[in-house]
């Protein structure tokens, strides 16, 4: 429990020197060691049940909405007919509660290599986990990488739900995925994959984009705002085999109707645009890519 002193959870990684995030304890709910990693989850005083993964927050129910939405409808809306979708991670079941939603989506494949995550999720985060109770899911409990290997030319959409580059996840930031992901899209295929905070990874997001240009004829980075990510901010990288697709501007744009239906609390047209638009600093650098 070295992560807890004093009732307050501290999430500290290399990852973002010199700074922490802290929420206040009121109970830890489960904590065990997996084969692959150190899972937790606790009851907070503001944010809800809180996934914790090596140390690092995953997901409270607070705010987990601002992320699972992006991730999902901003491929899924830049895709004139998103049938097929592979997720990459994503045990918690969020990102697959959002995908399921989109009418167009008929199948979905999702490969988590833990499976303590999912059982975890589905008893002590059951609002996320419901997406693991939809007819449309097919659930591959192993690793992402050999899935696609064998599933080339297959998905229309794929979405990376990764944890930040460092232990089990470390290989999915790098080029070798970027073009497994490739192979496994069908033509006009679309990938989205979380891409880190410019707050603190403008280099590495820098490079992701730099050799995701030489993969795809279409690349951008948008980004949402959360609060219990590093730095309240998280972005995703978005590619596309079409040339002709324009990430910022969403082929369907969801009517009030449609965000109603589909219970949404942060994506919206609007914000599918605006979340293209660069702060000055990042603009500059990721220009340059």
């Amino acid at each position: 429990m070295d992560h807890i002193k004093d009732g307050w959870f501290t999430e500290l990684c290399t990852l973002w020197p010199g700074q922490a995030m802290s929420l206040q304890v009121e109970e830890v709910l489960y904590h065990k060691k997996s084969k692959f990693q150190d899972v937790m989850v606790f009851k907070s005083k503001t944010y809800g049940n809180v996934l914790v993964l090596d140390g690092v927050i995953q997901c409270t129910e607070r705010d987990e909405f601002a992320y699972q939405e992006m991730i999902a409808n901003l491929p899924l809306c830049s895709h004139p007919c998103p049938k097929k979708v592979l997720v990459i991670g994503g045990g918690d079941g969020g990102v697959l509660r959002e995908v399921v939603k989109n009418p167009l989506v008929e199948s979905v494949v999702l490969c988590e290599i833990d499976e303590d995550v999912i059982n975890v999720s589905k008893k002590f985060l059951p609002g996320m986990a419901k997406g693991f109770f939809s007819p449309k899911l097919t659930l591959h409990v192993g690793d992402g990488f050999e899935f696609m290997k064998q599933n080339q030319d297959a998905f229309d959409v794929i979405i990376t739900d990764s944890s930040d580059p460092v232990g089990p996840a470390e290989s999915l930031f790098k080029e070798s995925y970027y073009q497994l992901m490739k192979a496994a899209l069908r033509n006009g295929g679309i990938l989205c994959s979380q891409g880190e905070c410019q707050w603190l990874h403008l280099e590495l997001i820098k490079e992701m984009q730099t050799f995701c240009k030489t993969l795809f004829p279409v690349v951008d980075y948008a980004y949402s705002t959360i609060p219990t990510y590093p730095s309240g901010q998280i972005g995703f990288m978005l590619c596309s085999k079409n040339p002709e697709t324009n990430f910022k501007e969403p082929v369907k744009a969801l009517s009030k109707e449609d965000m109603e239906s589909m219970n949404l609390k942060y994506y919206n047209p609007e914000i599918h645009k605006a979340s293209f638009v660069l702060p000055e600093f990042a603009r500059k650098v990721l220009s340059e890519a």
